[in-house]
């Protein structure tokens, strides 16, 4: 690629991510820099690899980036495990922009472990025969930081000491720590960089304290420590915010002053995203909706306000003149909109809020296992929070003083079946695709229309003690009868800026799980389905993720749960049987 100015590339696997050094020139260049990273079987494998072009102040610009299954490249049958990959370009992942070199290959857990001895054992190896005696053995525990093994010196050198010869050499070395770091650890902090281990796995943390040691030999390392391609890309505002406590960067619920990144987890690609919002909304946002004063302005017309502003900004949005504001949308959001996919072309939208409800080539969301009236599938491509109860809803993530399903349904629709029954938030955000589907089979029974306000969904909102999204805004009930979850309410919740809600579908049809159910005219917006007291099972990453007060970007057709309805029924036992 050519470059205005320097530039950087980030590594983003599951929840980590690494960046390389600065470039020093502006041109095509051999960039050898390394990072060790752990794949495991069930974990992420999927990598992304984003290339940033720098400036001297905060913010960096995304170029480029391709994406690689590990897997697949180590799977191969190559003596090198060496790729050329295109980088797209963030705008539409169908323009090549440039290409990028990459070679990968696998060491054994053993070497790692071995290779991690050697460096250890060189920090008191004071006469370099490759060995330890209990002098320097326990110089090196006291390096280690951990009271408990300095307590135990002698029985560890002893236990260290296999072939009883009075001396510790690497393997010996390489099999304690091993051993020990899976029931004991040894080795409390990083002895280089002090940091606290036993975050992450044994390997992760061996790998942590290698890579320490290389710094200085002339190895490029990668530098590790973000969760996002988009935090490594960061310059010095940002962390000069987080220095001085203006801001924090990190994944759970987080309100008031440090409610200025939202982090999601993309479960296609098992990796940290970060959602894009622009700084001035989130000042303002946190200014009305984590504040008392914001309280105060609330109670006192912003409601009449907030209305006003979307009747307005959805008239705008479906005027002629809307048009123009479709390729400043799409730059805004260019890495998050697959144009490539979308059912018509771009020209064809005539105002913006054609585009906003853009339909999809048929295929590109494909529902999981169809068949199955059993397992229930995602309503929205959005950001997902599922709960086995509103308790739990309410204790890591709603913060409205007044949540209750019977506040959400409204008197007409709530029922003992519903109370502290499973529930699942799709949150949209403006850049997704803002068609709605059932997420189950069955038969609509009723609609009712909720009037109320216009508050915005985004979580600075709805983790907010002082105002109730879900129960104030306005909303559509409907209520879905199946055979296999019983009775699911599907809550359809407008939100700032949004103009309508329309549905697809009318009183009395009968829907397969993945139809298309209706549409957001423009802005952020919210569907919640409300299942009844143990009758599904959501999905165990889901549940885990909500645990964490971490959203899951989904998409229209993954799998969301399975019913437990009918578990317990045994098949008749045939030779007790009679036939008359």
């Amino acid at each position: 690629m050519q470059f205005k100015d320097k530039f950087i590339a980030c590594l983003s696997l599951g929840e980590r991510t690494y960046r390389t050094e600065k470039s020093d020139n502006l041109t095509m260049l051999i960039y050898l820099q390394e990072k060790k990273v752990v794949v495991e079987t069930n974990g992420p494998h999927i990598a992304r690899i984003s290339v940033f072009e720098t400036n001297r102040f905060s913010k960096n610009t995304l170029v480029g980036y391709c994406e690689v299954d590990l897997f697949e490249l180590l799977t191969k049958d190559l003596d090198e495990h060496s790729e050329v990959l295109s980088l797209l370009d963030p705008s539409s992942s169908a323009t090549i922009v440039g290409s990028i070199s990459i070679s990968c290959y696998i060491e054994d857990p053993v070497e790692t472990e071995q290779s991690f001895a050697r460096r250890v054992l060189a920090i008191v190896d004071y006469n370099e025969d490759g060995k330890l005696s209990l002098s320097e053995f326990s110089d090196l525990m006291k390096a280690f930081g951990n009271k408990l093994a300095v307590a135990k010196i002698e029985e560890l050198f002893r236990q260290a000491d296999t072939n009883g010869d009075g001396i510790v050499d690497m393997d010996e070395l390489a099999a304690l720590l091993a051993d020990q770091q899976e029931r004991e650890p040894l080795i409390s902090n990083c002895p280089v960089c002090g940091e606290i281990l036993g975050k992450h796995d044994k390997i992760n943390d061996m790998i942590h304290m290698t890579l320490c040691f290389d710094e200085g030999t002339g190895n490029q390392i990668m530098t590790g420590g973000f969760l996002t391609d988009k935090q490594a890309s960061y310059g010095w505002m940002f962390k000069l915010s987080e220095w001085a406590h203006f801001s924090s960067y990190d994944v759970g619920l987080h309100s008031g002053s440090t409610a200025s990144h939202i982090l999601v987890f993309d479960r296609r690609t098992k990796r940290l995203v970060e959602e894009v919002i622009d700084g001035k909304i989130v000042l303002s946002m946190r200014a009305l909706y984590q504040s008392k004063v914001g309280l105060t302005l609330i109670d006192t017309g912003v409601k009449d306000l907030l209305k006003n502003l979307s009747e307005k900004q959805g008239k705008k949005m479906n005027s002629p003149e809307s048009a123009k504001d479709i390729p400043k949308f799409l730059e805004l959001f260019k890495d998050q909109i697959n144009l490539d996919e979308v059912k018509d072309p771009l020209e064809s939208f005539k105002t913006f809020n054609e585009f906003f409800i853009r339909q999809l080539k048929p295929g590109a969301r494909p529902i999981a296992s169809y068949e199955e009236d059993t397992i229930a599938t995602c309503a929205a491509d959005s950001r997902l929070m599922a709960f086995s109860s509103v308790d739990e809803s309410t204790r890591l993530w709603i913060k409205g003083r007044k949540f209750s399903i019977e506040g959400l349904l409204g008197n007409d629709l709530h029922s003992n079946a519903f109370c502290n029954g499973s529930l699942v938030i799709f949150r949209l955000a403006p850049q997704d695709y803002h068609r709605f589907h059932v997420p189950v089979s069955g038969t609509l029974e009723k609609f009712v229309e909720i009037p109320g306000c216009l508050y915005t969904v985004n979580p600075i909102a709805v983790n907010s003690k002082y105002c109730n999204v879900f129960t104030e805004n306005k909303r559509v009930v409907s209520i879905i009868s199946t055979s296999e979850f019983g009775k699911v309410a599907f809550v359809a919740i407008g939100a700032t800026m949004v103009g309508s809600i329309t549905f697809l579908k009318e009183k009395g049809d009968h829907v397969r799980k993945g139809d298309e159910f209706g549409y957001f005219s423009f802005g952020g917006s919210t569907v919640i389905c409300v299942f009844e007291k143990d009758a599904i099972k959501f999905d165990v990453d889901l549940l885990a993720n909500s645990a964490r007060s971490l959203e899951t970007l989904v998409s229209v057709g993954m799998t969301l749960g399975v019913s437990t309805r009918g578990r317990d029924l045994q098949p008749p036992e045939l030779e007790k049987c009679s036939l008359e």
